[in-house]
């Protein structure tokens, strides 16, 4: 069960050592401009896998958990499905359901691990394999497996990089399964953090923050929904940036130039190197301000 691309090397590695039975997976999209119909990732490496695929609207619906029980897996493995499972079926397979989350749980439980800890400067995460239960992330761990997070690391390029631990780390748990070694360990609520899904307003810049924090916000909310900041009432999206010595108001352009713009803020400055305007696609900032100048003194929101 799963559907972004996070979830596309589990489903390859699964196919390599198990019977799997069934894909299960979002229903197809609207996207893009055309609004064209799309299949979420996993269905397109299903059907690269000759495997069948279920799409239902709602997992929790019982027409759904029906045809899920009527598969009589031993064990149903989850990566980024995007719904939270009802207890009939957390009970059908006598395995259990087993997640692959990416996060190193008890911290960033929920549905943006990846994003929220490079967000909050985070330096190392990782993967963990647990046994799902009725709890948001709560059930007891499998398997977990770290990963540093490189300074210059989005969420985008970090995403990628923990779709493929992911991966492996299945693979190894399912081995220890297989050798009826896989041992449970029970998560401390006490450690816990929340990592909660992804809303714009989460982009929105404050320049109070250190400029070290900004960059966080910044690395972690790309690329969605992106760091933002407001200037005469248009949002500005902020794509990548450098800590540099700076003082000023917090929002205030201390330059703007052919080496991009330079933010006051609450301790320190940020060098804007990257940017996106309205409309717009992304690029340099020298080449964004030439057509959309933002005079230095200027107060960004």
């Amino acid at each position: 069960m799963g559907t972004p691309a996070f979830a596309v090397p589990s489903l390859s590695s699964l196919a390599k050592s198990e019977n799997v039975t069934l894909v299960v997976t979002n229903p197809d999209r609207p996207s893009g401009r055309g609004q064209a119909l799309a299949m979420p990732p996993v269905k397109a490496e299903a059907q690269r896998l000759g495997l069948p695929v279920f799409q239902p609207e709602k997992a929790k619906h019982p027409d759904s958990v029906a045809r899920i029980a009527a598969e009589k897996p031993d064990l149903i493995v989850v990566a980024a499905y995007g719904h939270i499972l009802p207890k009939p079926m957390l009970e059908i397979p006598p395995y259990g359901c087993i997640n692959v989350h990416a996060s190193l749980l008890p911290k960033y439980r929920g549905a943006a691990p990846i994003n929220w800890a490079v967000a909050r400067g985070e330096t190392v995460t990782g993967v963990t394999i647990m046994k799902m239960d009725v709890g948001m992330d709560t059930g007891p761990m499998l398997l977990v497996r770290e990963m540093p997070i490189d300074g210059e690391d989005t969420a985008r390029t970090l995403y990628d990089k923990l779709s493929l631990l992911g991966a492996k780390a299945l693979a190894e748990a399912l081995e220890k399964l297989h050798a009826g070694t896989l041992k449970e360990t029970p998560q401390d609520d006490a450690l816990a953090t929340y990592a909660p899904m992804l809303k714009k307003e989460h982009g929105e810049i404050d320049w109070s923050r250190p400029a070290a924090e900004v960059r966080n916000l910044i690395r972690g909310m790309t690329p969605w929904p992106s760091a933002t900041a407001f200037h005469e009432g248009k949002a500005l999206k902020i794509l990548s940036a450098a800590v540099r010595e700076g003082h000023g108001l917090p929002g205030e352009v201390l330059e703007a130039g052919r080496d991009g713009m330079v933010v006051a803020c609450g301790e320190g400055a940020l060098r804007l190197t990257r940017l996106q305007r309205p409309g717009r696609g992304a690029a340099d900032a020298a080449e964004v301000l030439r057509g959309f100048p933002v005079p230095a003194a200027t107060r960004l929101g």
